[in-house]
């Protein structure tokens, strides 16, 4: 970097100027690479502004495969200005301003190799590589491509393989992630210090040295929820940690003894919105970096459980678990009490006739004594055809597929009451008045959602633990969290696309994976806890009904907008 250039790395990244550009090349390697197209977009205050691109004539023709590829045919090219009559522009665009790039390296690459070429002086701005800060910012997603990339961060992709389309997608994908860049760079050198070191050697010269023995520099974390990482001496991470207030979390685990903040060197952190963010991130980090100091916790952390039945199996039964059923099944919850919950499966197998035995079903010669007494279809006497006791499965499990489970089985005995005084069965009446009562006590005592978690969609809004009007937003469909967290596109944009994920209305039964089981159990007992803003989605809830339930809470949308359009009218 020049001398001239280097007074720049001093200046705030927050109102630095930006130059997104992106290259195309005739294809060829080394000496013989020759600029074909340049595309560049002006980024400012997290925004696009001036745009501007131009083919390049060449020297060499151009090969078949590169004219498929990119779109740039021949005879473009061979009308295009010459480097020396494009460059220029691009020089002046650059001057006191920070280029950015995708795989920065080799666009940087190809302009110094043309500027040369052309005998131009090369202005040898500061670079900055959305690669890096996918790494560092986004760190689960794995796959970095452009198109790949943006998609991950809810941009819209509409055209590859031609510079202005890939340096426009570039300064959007810039812009979703400069504002963690900022929380963590305050200028232009930090951040290109930040994002140049693949590893973490030596604590940066901000950061005072410390003796052996003395925690990690701990002043940057914030007083904020969100989710730490403890790294050791050459960035591997050692420990993932969540909390709703950063610094004093991190601090206490210097006075817990555990034997990896020997080790620990230095720390990273994101901050979130909520703590249901936080919890989100901290899930997922751990799963995937794996670190050593993360220990698996108690196995019923917050006493929620599962009424769940697996459609898997021959004549399904009701049981009680703490986690959701991997595969075809109906989960109902999480509700609150391992006993109540159990009390309430026995209520409804008695009710509709189900199986009381468990997974292993005897074979017997003569029913039960709940088959005696009528409360059980007796499919262990091996003469019971599967598609009748299925039928009353079925008829169970549909209580909990709308939105209410508690009405719904409320009602569904308030007319076997009357249709057992209808026969005049009195005592029968009585007896389902009795169960109704213990019913609704027992509904009481759940203190859950009687509702199978793979219907319908929602947004929820879980709220930040001490600001007012702070939230963040998380779609729920078919069981599982498809969307979260701050984005480009509009919350009604991607509502519609959560609506997509959710299984059809009425369908009995949903699909959850092995590994969505640990997170849709974390993300339901908070809900069923803390009881955040909740819309329900459907194909007619639009954005006038974000922007009602939005303001409702605190909020109100802007059009066309996503989470940065989101003002607090708090106050």
């Amino acid at each position: 970097m020049s001398d001239a250039v280097r007074p720049m790395l001093d200046l705030p990244l927050a109102t630095a100027e930006f130059v997104a550009v992106d290259t195309e090349t005739n294809g060829l390697s080394g000496d013989k690479c020759e600029l074909t197209e340049i595309g560049a977009v002006l980024v400012g205050g997290g925004e696009l502004h001036e745009e501007w691109d131009s083919l390049v004539g060449v020297a060499q023709p151009l090969g078949r495969y590169i004219q498929r590829f990119t779109g740039i045919s021949q005879s473009m090219v061979d009308d295009a200005p010459a480097p020396e009559d494009v460059l220029p522009r691009l020089a002046n665009m650059l001057r006191g301003r920070v280029l950015v790039a995708h795989n920065s390296r080799f666009d940087v690459r190809v302009l110094r190799q043309a500027f040369a070429r052309a005998a131009l002086e090369w202005p040898d701005p500061p670079v900055i590589c959305t690669v890096q800060m996918a790494r560092r910012f986004a760190p689960l997603q794995r796959r970095r491509g452009l198109a790949t990339l943006a998609g991950a961060l809810g941009i819209d992709v509409e055209e590859v393989h031609r510079a202005l389309p890939d340096a426009r997608t570039c300064a959007r994908v810039f812009c979703a992630l400069f504002g963690r860049l900022c929380a963590n760079a305050p200028t232009i050198g930090d951040a290109i210090t930040i994002l140049g070191a693949k590893k973490v050697r030596k604590r940066p010269a901000s950061v005072p040295n410390r003796p052996r023995g003395e925690r990690p520099h701990l002043a940057a974390l914030p007083h904020e929820p969100g989710v730490y990482i403890f790294r050791d001496a050459d960035g591997q991470p050692l420990y993932v940690g969540k909390s709703v207030d950063l610094r004093v979390r991190a601090r206490s685990h210097f006075t817990s003894g555990a034997s990896w903040t020997q080790h620990a060197e230095h720390v990273d952190h994101t901050v979130t919105e909520s703590e249901l963010g936080a919890l989100l991130l901290e899930d997922r980090l751990i799963k995937a970096l794996k670190p050593p100091g993360n220990v698996k916790g108690k196995s019923d952390p917050d006493g929620y459980v599962y009424i769940r039945c697996r459609l898997d199996i021959p004549f399904p039964i009701l049981e009680v678990a703490l986690e959701p059923a991997v595969g075809h099944a109906v989960c109902v919850g999480p509700v609150r009490g391992r006993a109540a919950a159990a009390e309430l499966v026995e209520q409804l197998n008695s009710l509709f006739g189900l199986r009381h035995c468990g997974r292993s079903m005897p074979r017997r010669a003569h029913p039960s004594a709940y088959g005696q007494m009528g409360r059980c279809l007796s499919p262990c006497l091996n003469d019971l055809d599967p598609n009748v006791y299925r039928e009353r499965l079925d008829e169970a499990l549909r209580l909990f597929v709308g939105k209410s489970g508690a009405a719904a089985l409320l009602a569904r005995v308030d007319d076997q009451i009357r249709e057992a005084s209808a026969a005049q069965r009195y005592e029968r009446a009585a007896w389902l008045q009795r169960r109704r009562e213990r019913l609704e006590s027992l509904l009481a005592r759940l203190g859950g959602v009687l509702r199978a978690i793979h219907t319908g969609a929602r947004l929820v809004l879980a709220p930040h633990p001490s600001a007012a009007g702070r939230f963040d937003p998380i779609w729920v469909a078919g069981g599982r969290v498809v969307d979260w967290g701050a984005a480009e596109s509009s919350l009604v944009d991607r509502s519609m696309r959560a609506l997509k994920a959710a299984p059809p209305a009425g369908r009995l039964g949903g699909w959850l994976s092995a590994d969505a089981v640990a997170e849709a159990r974390l993300v339901g007992a908070w809900i069923a806890l803390n009881k955040p803003p909740t819309l329900e989605l459907g194909p007619r809830v639009g954005e006038a009904q974000h922007e009602r339930f939005l303001s409702r809470h605190g909020f109100v949308l802007h059009r066309g907008e996503g989470e940065r359009g989101l003002a607090s009218v708090a106050g």
